[in-house]
C-alpha cells in the first residue's frame, strides 16, 4: 500500500508543475496584452488637416500641432476633428447625378413669384472645442441658418434680378447675414463662401418667358454698345470739324479787324487833308466816288446860251480836277507857310 501512495504523489507532482507553467504562460500573455493597450493608447496622430481635443477629467483642451503626442491612457480622451473646407448643398441632391431640385430649392420673391434657386455653402472648423461641444451637429445649425438666411434675402428681390442681374448682390447679402449669424451663435465653425448654383423658374413656360426677357436684354445692350461705338468714332470728327470752324473764324475775325483797322487808318488819314484843306478834299472825294460809281459816265459842258461847247469823259474830267485841285492845295499851302514865316 506504501508503494501505491508514493507512485501517487510522484504522478500528482507533474500535473502540478504544469498547471503552474500554463497560468504563469497566462499572467505573461495577459501582462503582454495590458502592456500594449497601454502603449497603444498612450499616444495619437494629428494630420496636417486635423486638430485635436484632449479631454481630461471632463477638461478640454485643443492641439493644434501636427504630428505625434501623448497622453494618459483610460484618463485622456482625444477627439479629431477636420479642419479643412468642407461643403453641403441647399436646394438640390449632390449625391445624385440629375442633381435636380428639391423641396428646399422653391422660394417666393418680393414680386410674389416662386422661384427655384439651390446653392452650395463651404465651411470650416475655427474652434475644435466650440465644434465638438458648444453645439450636438454644428453643420445642421449651420444649415438651417443659411435657409433661412437665403429665403429672408430671396424674399427682398425681384424674380427678375434673383434670375439675371442681381445674382453677386444676393450672394454677398447672404453671406453677410450668416457670418453675423454665426458670430452670435458661437458654434466653432466659420462659413468660407455661399454660391448660388442655378435659379431657374417653376415651369417650362415661364422659364421660356424669361429666356425671352434677358434674349431681349442682351439685345438691348448690343444696341447700346453700337451706338456707344458709333458715338465713339463720330465725336473725334467732329470735333475736328468744330475745330476747323473755329480757326476759320477766327481768320475770318483778324481778317475782318486788320480790314477795319486799315479803313479806320484810311479815314484818319482822309480827315486829316480834310481839317487842312476842307473845299479840296470834298471835291476829290466826290471825284473819286462818281468814278468808282459811274465810270462811263461822259460830262457834257454846255455854255450859257444852251449850246454844246466840249463833251469829255469823266475820268479826264477827274484827272484834271484833280491835278488843278493838287496846284491850288500846293498853292494854298505855300500861302499858308509864307503867312506863318
Amino acid at each position: 500500500m506504501l508503494g501505491g501512495r508514493k507512485q501517487k504523489q510522484e504522478n500528482s507532482e507533474p500535473n502540478t508543475k504544469s498547471k503552474d507553467k500554463i497560468a504563469t504562460a497566462i499572467k505573461i500573455v495577459i501582462a503582454a496584452i495590458v502592456v500594449l493597450v497601454l502603449v497603444n493608447s498612450s499616444y495619437y496622430t494629428i494630420k496636417e488637416e486635423e486638430q485635436a481635443v484632449v479631454c481630461t477629467f471632463g477638461s478640454p483642451k485643443a492641439v493644434t500641432t501636427p504630428g505625434l503626442h501623448f497622453k494618459i491612457p483610460f484618463i485622456q480622451t482625444v477627439n479629431k476633428v477636420n479642419t479643412t473646407i468642407q461643403g453641403f448643398s441647399i436646394g438640390y441632391s449632390s449625391d445624385r447625378d440629375d442633381e435636380e431640385f428639391n423641396d428646399e430649392a422653391m422660394m417666393i420673391t418680393s414680386d410674389y413669384n416662386f422661384i427655384q434657386v439651390d446653392f452650395y455653402a463651404e465651411y470650416r472648423v475655427t474652434d475644435p472645442v466650440k465644434a465638438l461641444y458648444a453645439s450636438e451637429e454644428p453643420e445642421e445649425i449651420l444649415k438651417n441658418i443659411a435657409q433661412n438666411c437665403i429665403r429672408t434675402t430671396i424674399g427682398s428681390y425681384s424674380v427678375d434680378s434673383v434670375l439675371t442681374t442681381g445674382k453677386n448682390e444676393i450672394q454677398a447679402n447672404i453671406k453677410q447675414m450668416i457670418m453675423e449669424k454665426l458670430e452670435d451663435y458661437d458654434i466653432g465653425i466659420q462659413l468660407v463662401n455661399i454660391t448660388i448654383q442655378d435659379a431657374e423658374p417653376p415651369t417650362e413656360e415661364v422659364s421660356n418667358a424669361f429666356k425671352e426677357v434677358e434674349t431681349a436684354k442682351q439685345g438691348k445692350e448690343t444696341a447700346l454698345n453700337n451706338a456707344n461705338k458709333y458715338r465713339n468714332e463720330q465725336i473725334p470728327n467732329a470735333e475736328a470739324e468744330s475745330d476747323k470752324i473755329i480757326q476759320n473764324a477766327e481768320a475770318k475775325k483778324q481778317e475782318r479787324i486788320n480790314e477795319a483797322n486799315g479803313q479806320v487808318a484810311r479815314f484818319n488819314s482822309m480827315y486829316e487833308e480834310y481839317v487842312k484843306y476842307p473845299e479840296v478834299t470834298k471835291k476829290r472825294m466826290f471825284y473819286e466816288a462818281m468814278e468808282e460809281v459811274l465810270p462811263d459816265v461822259k460830262v457834257i459842258i454846255e455854255s450859257s446860251d444852251g449850246n454844246t461847247d466840249t463833251i469829255l469823259p469823266l475820268d479826264s474830267f477827274v484827272n484834271n480836277s484833280a491835278s488843278i485841285n493838287d496846284k491850288q492845295a500846293g498853292s494854298a499851302a505855300e500861302e499858308k507857310q509864307a503867312e506863318e514865316e
